[in-house]
């Protein structure tokens, strides 16, 4: 079954990265990795104070669904886990995490980049940053 490979989370709080790497270590991957997104503090020469993030929720999740579901049928994988944020977020503070399972870690790295790029791409994620000297609407992952 597909889905008790997949975890996918779209949340207000804070995420867990514990929650994602206990969701893919299994006694079968050789190899895990977790990517996570952190608010930078500056952007295009610009000081940034926080960011904003909302979403199409429904439709996100679905498109996590999927893009999770392309990684297992491009990589030989065990387990992905995909945590999104909404709402306020500050620098330091995680928006995002991804963690993948593989026997071994080339299809470890290469799934988890590739879940990132995907969901930069089609995932109906928006953010406002908000600069010490004004703000702006744009894609969650230009």
């Amino acid at each position: 079954m597909m889905e008790e490979k997949i975890q996918i989370l779209l949340s207000s709080s804070g995420l867990d990265v514990n929650l994602s790497r206990s969701f893919v270590s299994i006694p079968e991957a050789g190899g895990v990795v977790i990517f996570e997104g952190l608010v930078r503090n500056h952007t295009r020469g610009k000081e940034v104070l926080r960011l904003e993030f909302e979403a199409y929720e429904s439709m996100a999740i679905s498109e996590l669904q999927k893009i999770a579901a392309e990684a297992f049928s491009r990589f030989d994988l065990h387990r992905i886990s995909i945590q999104h944020r909404v709402g306020v977020l500050g620098v330091g503070e995680l928006p995002v995490v991804i963690a993948v399972s593989a026997s071994h870690r080339k299809s470890a790295f290469e799934s988890c980049e590739y879940v990132i790029d995907r969901l930069k791409e089609t995932v109906p994620i928006w953010k406002k940053e908000i600069f010490s000297d004004g703000e702006e609407w744009v894609s969650a992952h230009p």
